[in-house]
């Protein structure tokens, strides 16, 4: 199958950007192709991972690319064996990381690998609350451990206390050894994140596979809608957010928290009052741990957490109270979800028969049981552990522009980390010897050429994927979380022209809506969104919930029925479509689209942007009436 017309480009056809040439040198060899890797590469499928990696990634921001995919790699071939999928295999081109889903085909290997998972992914699930127990104090000792990690500045002479306790060793390697301590934990923590996610979306994937051999005629939407209204810790820091607003609107201060101000006036103005004062000290409380929330995932040094960029919940805050005081209820829609996935359950449980009811009872009470870690460990791994490993990646740029090796401090991530680490050994060797730096000026001058480079991969759009594609997508990470689906990939093939007024995705959150959509192509677009809009974007984080209290649906480029966004969007009752493919591409702020949920399809109503204020949506009612 090498027909042009019925596969992607290949790799070694897709030229780079103007400006951007030679963009190959900035990463670790393994993760570009080669021509030693070309025969593999030609007979894969590569698909855009632009869900963590929304646009070019630095050099060093790759090092999210090798610790994902090794953790993913690790847990689905080697410890939890898969039996019919391993690992991910990837690359960046152009700047995009692009993953490539490995299946197993042999009888035999997939029958010897069953009877290892059966085995090993059965003393988890026996197992799920006390070991799930004991990965949050894991994952909390490695979130500490990475703080105790310093690079203080190099002194003109190391502290007496090296003589005075005859340590026998200068304090300068510390910097060397942290960074590797920074390093090897970063992907210890990536370990972790992979231990349980697989299971938790093979319990679902069983699950949704047994209701859809039982149930022929069943939608993913239906199946999705029984695990639905459990409570996680990611809907937390929003949760923090309502309850702000609420408590803003109690105490008489909606005028100041919605007055759109710049946070630091904003909290000046709340000072000056004893309700303000005391609406104050819960935002504060708020703030650690539920604003170490990265506005999109974590996987790039240039995001803002809550924490660091104010305005982000504050705007969110200043939405839901101005939602409030005008007599609406903010309140996730949790019991309604629950009542109806009790009533769903019931309805398809009594068509079975009695040991298919006991096999349906089991599992459902594990896609239950399971279901809640496919998105709490965002909190844990992408949020809390990232946003420490970047405030330390910061603070070793700060030690580099003081030792006069950088110029600026974000020169830092345009080596990727195997550079760093020479160009580290460089500062403190030097600093030791008594000579300047041998690479500054090699350096600077190869950042500022990086610097067009790395503008020019941001600046064009990922192309959704390389290659072959295969006859059937069978990999549970590919369907479910990416929305790279057989379907998903003939619609993409053939819509690469341009030319049709319909995006066919994945059905993420039941719901027709009209409206005009607001093309975000980063969550820095987050504040132009306007009430009643459709939320267009490659992907859409769970920190986003705030701007879903205004958007009346939601699309994406990527994503699955078990993606973060459809996740978010079901608890919420907002209609979306995931996994489009083209979208942020193909549709421009102002143009009217239809969004249905249900079918999973986006249709454009008009070619020309309008100019003038967003008009209410139309629901499905609406619609329908």
């Amino acid at each position: 199958m090498t027909d042009t017309a019925r596969r992607f480009a290949f790799f070694d056809e897709a030229e780079p950007p103007a400006g951007a040439e030679g963009w190959e040198s900035m990463y670790p060899y393994y993760l570009v192709p080669s021509e030693e890797t070309r025969e593999h590469e030609n007979a894969q499928f590569w698909f855009a991972d632009t869900m963590h990696w929304s646009r070019g990634c630095h050099p060093f921001d790759s090092i999210g690319a090798e610790a994902v995919y090794l953790g993913v790699g690790t847990f689905s071939t080697r410890i939890f064996a898969l039996p019919v999928s391993l690992g991910l295999d990837v690359r960046v081109v152009n700047g995009y990381v692009y993953i490539s889903p490995l299946n197993v085909t042999d009888p035999a290997e997939i029958q010897r690998r069953a009877a290892l998972f059966q085995d090993r992914a059965g003393y988890y699930y026996a197992n799920w609350d006390e070991l799930y127990g004991r990965w949050k104090t894991k994952m909390e000792g490695a979130i500490a451990s990475l703080r105790t990690i310093t690079f203080p500045p190099l002194p003109e002479f190391d502290p007496a206390e090296v003589v005075t306790e005859a340590r026998g060793r200068s304090t300068a390697l510390a910097i060397i050894e942290n960074y590797h301590r920074l390093i090897d934990e970063f992907f210890a923590i990536w370990q972790y994140h992979f231990e349980f996610l697989n299971l938790g979306y093979g319990g679902y994937i069983t699950f949704f596979q047994f209701c859809k051999n039982a149930f022929p005629l069943i939608t993913d939407q239906t199946i999705s809608r029984m695990v639905a209204g459990v409570e996680v810790l990611a809907f937390r820091p929003d949760d923090e957010l309502r309850r702000l607003a609420a408590l803003a609107v109690d105490l008489g201060l909606t005028a100041v928290v919605t007055a759109g101000t710049a946070p630091e006036e904003t909290l000046g103005a709340l000072r000056g009052s004893a309700e303000g004062r005391q609406w104050l000290e819960a935002f504060e409380a708020a703030k650690t741990p539920w604003f170490n929330y990265f506005s999109e995932y974590g996987f790039t040094h240039d995001q803002q957490t809550w924490a660091s960029d104010l305005s982000i919940p504050l705007q969110g805050i200043a939405r839901y109270a101005a939602k409030i005081a005008a007599g609406e209820d903010i309140s996730r829609p949790v019991e309604r979800l629950r009542a109806e996935r009790d009533e769903i359950v019931a309805e398809y449980r009594a068509l079975l028969t009695e040991d298919e009811a006991k096999q349906f009872d089991e599992l459902v009470g594990l896609a239950g049981k399971v279901f809640p870690y496919i998105e709490e460990h965002n909190i844990y791994v992408e949020h809390w552990a990232h946003d420490v490993f970047w405030q330390k990646a910061w603070e070793l740029a700060d030690l580099l522009v003081a030792a006069g090796f950088f110029e600026q401090r974000d020169d830092l991530f345009y080596l990727n980390r195997f550079e760093l680490d020479t160009a580290l050994f460089d500062v403190v060797d030097s600093w030791a010897i008594g000579v300047p730096a041998r690479g500054k000026q090699r350096w600077q001058k190869e950042i500022a050429r990086r610097r067009g480079i790395v503008a020019a991969l941001q600046a064009a759009p990922a192309p959704p994927a390389f290659g072959i594609p295969p006859e059937q997508v069978t990999d549970p990470f590919a369907v479910m979380n990416y929305g790279v689906t057989t379907e998903r990939v003939a619609d993409w093939l053939g819509s690469g022209d341009g030319g049709t007024t319909t995006l066919t995705g994945g059905p993420g959150s039941l719901g027709v809506v009209e409206g005009k959509v607001r093309v975000l192509k980063s969550e820095n677009d987050l504040p132009e969104l306007q009430p009643g809009e459709i939320l267009v974007a490659p992907i859409t984080a769970p920190s986003w919930a705030p701007a879903f209290a205004v958007a009346a649906g939601v699309i994406t480029d990527i994503g699955g029925m078990m993606c973060h966004a459809a996740i978010v969007c079901r608890e919420y009752g907002i209609p979306a479509v995931v996994g489009t493919g083209f979208a942020t591409t193909r549709l421009t702020t102002g143009q009217r689209v239809r969004v249905d949920g249900k079918a999973g399809t986006v249709t454009v109503l008009d070619e020309a942007p309008a100019a003038e204020a967003p008009e209410p949506a139309r629901t499905t009612e609406e619609i329908s009436g």
